[in-house]
Order: structure tokens, then sequence, then C-alpha cells
């Protein structure tokens, strides 16, 4: 499986726990940037002829804040340049604030068939401080638009005075409203932003507080009907993200724009985080990476154990094999004893218990060695 990102890093306002390439203050460059994004694509397009790409998928930022000109533009550009696969996902990210009837026929007259929407919260205090556009209101208008549409909403758990009946209502209002996908994500305050503050003012849940949270999220999502598939995403039977599991299964994607990261072949590049860097580059006909590093031997096998173990399924043995030539019980028998009470092991697979999921992370480093 193959997908294919596109950055867009403008928004109107700028949340206090984004640490995401999106500039609410730089949208006079809009004209200049799309038009080196194009080029980009077009640039890239010759060293990816082979490939033929099952999702596509327009992040931010806000893409849904831009002129949606510059978004059909977009797709338009990966249509006459790139093998875009019959049936693939073609997602695109909105802000409540920022849905029309009018932008949304445009999308789905481009190709979009798949809505993520940024809810976080069904509480209109805790969408004001955490410094979002819109209000629940605007969800459900938003919801109401997408009516019969594949959607999906983010919930952020971990917030500041944050209850269990809180998470209830955010998860009841994305359900009630019709997603058929949720991404639950615990906030994790970066350095830099205004959340980071709260955070070391300990004005924020602790991890094992919001451990809890993620817990009864769990629970309460499951009985909406949502299976987790991955720690922080939760899906109706028949709408997992396809795009997202193509990087948990170490699949192969190109990333357009500002900050995209990609992995192809066995190499991982990122692009600059400045839109005036990027535009330069591309410009001046040079690629806009600013990383650039091989994946080779252990490390490829490490990443392919993190990756799966992030997931509900684990690790498929048979396909470890198949892909490093060596059984995944005898190369990881220390890391399987270890962590044998947070594992599930059978012949088929190896997957982390569900009850430990939320701390995969203590898990995975037992199998960097």
């Amino acid at each position: 499986m193959s997908g294919i990102y596109v950055h867009i890093p403008f928004c109107k306002q700028k949340c206090t726990y984004c640490d995401f390439a999106s500039y609410p203050h730089e949208t006079g460059k809009a004209d200049l940037y799309f038009g080196c994004l194009y080029r980009e694509m077009k640039g890239r397009a010759e060293s990816l002829k082979d490939y033929g790409f099952d999702t596509v998928y327009f992040g931010g930022g806000t893409p849904s804040f831009v002129d949606p000109k510059y978004i059909v533009g977009g797709m338009k550009q990966l249509r006459n340049h790139y093998r875009i696969k019959d049936g693939a996902e073609i997602t695109i990210e909105m802000n409540p604030g920022t849905v029309t009837a009018e932008k949304l026929a445009l999308y789905k007259k481009a190709g979009f068939n798949r809505f993520s929407v940024g809810l976080q919260s069904a509480d209109d205090e805790t969408l004001r401080k955490l410094n979002r556009i819109h209000t629940v209101r605007d969800f459900l208008d938003a919801a109401a638009l997408l009516k019969g549409e594949n959607f999906s909403a983010d919930v952020l758990i971990g917030l500041e005075g944050q209850t269990e009946e809180d998470v209830k209502k955010s998860i009841d209002l994305a359900a009630d409203a019709g997603a058929s996908h949720v991404s639950m994500y615990a906030l994790k305050p970066e350095e830099g932003t205004p959340m980071f503050g709260k955070y070391l003012n300990g004005d924020l849940p602790s991890e094992d507080e919001t451990a809890d949270l993620y817990d009864f999220g769990v629970k309460h999502l499951a009985e909406k009907g949502f299976e987790r598939y991955e720690i922080s995403n939760f899906a109706k039977p028949g709408f997992q993200s396809a795009h997202n599991l193509n990087y948990w299964h170490r699949g192969q994607y190109i990333g357009f724009g500002v900050s995209a990261s990609s992995f192809i072949g066995e190499r991982r590049f990122t692009n600059t985080e400045s839109i005036d860097e990027y535009t330069a580059c591309i410009l001046r006909n040079r690629v806009a990476e600013i990383f650039s590093e091989e994946i080779e031997g252990d490390e490829r096998m490490f990443e392919y154990v993190m990756l799966a173990l992030r997931t509900s399924e684990g690790v498929n043995k048979r396909d470890f094999a198949s892909k490093f030539g060596v059984s995944f019980d005898e190369r990881f028998k220390t890391a399987l004893h270890d962590t044998a009470k947070c594992l599930s092991v059978t012949e088929e697979r190896v997957s982390v218990l569900p009850e430990y999921l939320f701390v995969q992370n203590q898990i995975v480093v037992h199998f960097m060695n």
C-alpha cells in the first residue's frame, strides 16, 4: 500500500497546544505556496511513476480554511501526475468553524470521500481556552452537512480540569452526530506552546489521571460501537483509516509541502518547516528537504515491530519472517520474556494486551536491542 500526504500550513489562529507547521499570519503567501506545492508534486512524479497510490490525505494547519480552489487544484495536480487508484481513500482535515455546503460540494467533486473533523471537546468553554475557532454548534452544523458521508472526529483527553463525564460528552457528541471514526488523542504539551506553561505549572492531569481518562474513553467508545484498532484510533466496522494503517504497516508514502515527511524505498526524508525556505528551494528547482536517512538492518526490524505493536492486531509472525528472514520468537526471545505479562502471544501473532496499549512505548523499548 502507498499513500500521499499534502500539508496545508495555514490556519485562522493557533491552538494553545499546537506545535505543527501552521501559520495564521502568513496567509498572504498562499498563492506562492500553492504554486510551489504544485511544482513539487510535478517534480517528483517521474521518480514515483511506478507507484499506485491507495490513499491521499490533506492535513495541516487547516486545509478547510484556505480558498477551496487551492485544494481542488492540489487534487488536480495529483491526478495529472500520479496514479491514484480507483476507490482510493481521499481525506481532508476540517475545522468545524470553516465548513460550508459550498466547500463540501467542491471537495466531493474533486474526489474527497473522507472528512476528518476537529471536534476536540464538547464544551464551549474548553474550546475557547484551547483557542479553537469553533463551537459545539459549529460541529453539529458541520456534521449535519456531512450526513451520510464517511467522517471522523478528533477528541482530546488530558485537558485541564477534564473529567470522565467530559470525555463521555465528547464521545457521545461525535458518535450521535454520525462519526464513523474517532481519534482520541492524549494531549502532549510541547515546549514553546502556551499549553506547555500549564504543564510546567501543574495545571494539567498527571500521566496516571490521563491514563484513567483514556481507559474510560476506550470502554465508552466500545459501548458506542467503535473498535480500537490502534492506540488512539477507533472505528465502526469497515471504517478504519487506510491512510493511517499504511503508516503503521510501514507502507510507502510521499509527502508534499512544508514539514511533510516521506518514506520511499528505505529512505525517510522531511521538508523544511519554513514557508519562505520551502518556496525558495522549489523556485530554484531544488528539493526542500532538511532531513534524510537510509533505514538499514536492525533499524528496519525495530521500526516494523514498534509500529505494529501500536495496533490491536500486533505483529504478524509469518509476515515478519518473510520480510527479515528470521523467526520473531527467536530474534526477540529476551524481549518477549521481559514483557510477557503485557503481551498476547499466539502461534500467528504478538500484540500488546488491551490494558497495556496506552503505555506501549514502555514496552517497545525492550525490542530495541
